[in-house]
């Protein structure tokens, strides 16, 4: 196995195991708000990312193939042979690489708000961003996406909300931040996507610009059994303004799978 690296997870709920895997420069408790829906279904296993939150810092540079790594010595740990898994933005990569190297372990995967076919300009804009982090500080950068993560009503109806996942992206140690940012803008799906063969929930925010119905609906496409949803008004942010929503849209979604599926 790569360089894996024990990350920091709790375990809560009853019922069949499903992984829910973070973004850059969040935590676990960015599905605080889905977590009273999927707790009363699935035994739940929410994990801190390398380098986020209480997990360990990572000794050097690393790629999405370790972030795989990480992931199937936690589930090794944790004892589940197969398992439901979901991912937002970074997760919603992580867990499709997971599911190509690791077929027969994933029952069912959620792809939460990330991209995959992104254009000349998709890639352009993207990583604008990271340049500007690596150049000016993450901090100097950071407030311009509190627009592109949450919509105007939320900002100004949970400015606590904003604040504080602003100040969870600025505790993350910035190499790491940066680190993960460089694999969620590098990393293109489209080659291999499909290849994975686990039924598929995509969602996405209607005006979430990085990672968009357009890129979301190619998506649907090259997966070979998947499902498309594009949640009205919303941004990047669907699990901080909409957890119990996304939450629903998840159970929904496996409870219909076939009974050798849903587990």
């Amino acid at each position: 196995m790569d360089d894996a690296i024990e990350c920091d997870y709790s375990v809560q709920g009853s019922g069949p195991p499903l992984f829910l895997i973070h973004g850059i420069g969040a935590a676990r408790n960015t599905w605080t708000k889905a977590l009273p829906v999927l707790c009363k279904h699935f035994t739940v296993v929410t994990y801190d990312l390398r380098g986020h939150g209480t997990s360990p810092l990572p000794e050097a540079e690393f790629s999405l193939d370790e972030l795989v790594a990480d992931l199937e010595l936690l589930r090794k740990k944790t004892g589940f042979e197969t398992a439901h898994f979901a991912g937002h933005s970074l997760g919603g990569m992580i867990g499709p690489a997971y599911a190509l190297r690791y077929p027969d372990r994933v029952r069912s995967l959620g792809i939460l708000s990330t991209a995959a076919f992104r254009s000349e300009d998709d890639r352009t804009k993207v990583w604008s961003v990271v340049h500007a982090m690596e150049e000016e500080g993450i901090p100097q950068v950071l407030e311009t996406l509190s627009s592109r993560w949450f919509t105007d009503n939320f900002i100004a109806d949970n400015p606590e909300v904003v604040r504080n996942r602003l100040q969870q992206v600025i505790e993350t140690n910035a190499q790491v931040f940066l680190n993960v940012f460089r694999i969620y803008a590098g990393t293109e799906m489209s080659p291999w996507l499909h290849n994975v063969e686990a039924p598929s929930l995509i969602l996405t925010g209607e005006n979430d610009g990085g990672c968009n119905p357009r890129l979301n609906r190619l998506i649907d496409e090259a997966l070979p059994n998947s499902k498309l949803e594009i949640l009205p008004d919303l941004k990047h942010s669907i699990l901080l303004e909409a957890g119990s929503f996304v939450a629903d849209r998840l159970v929904e979604f496996i409870k219909a799978l076939p009974a050798n599926k849903m587990g």
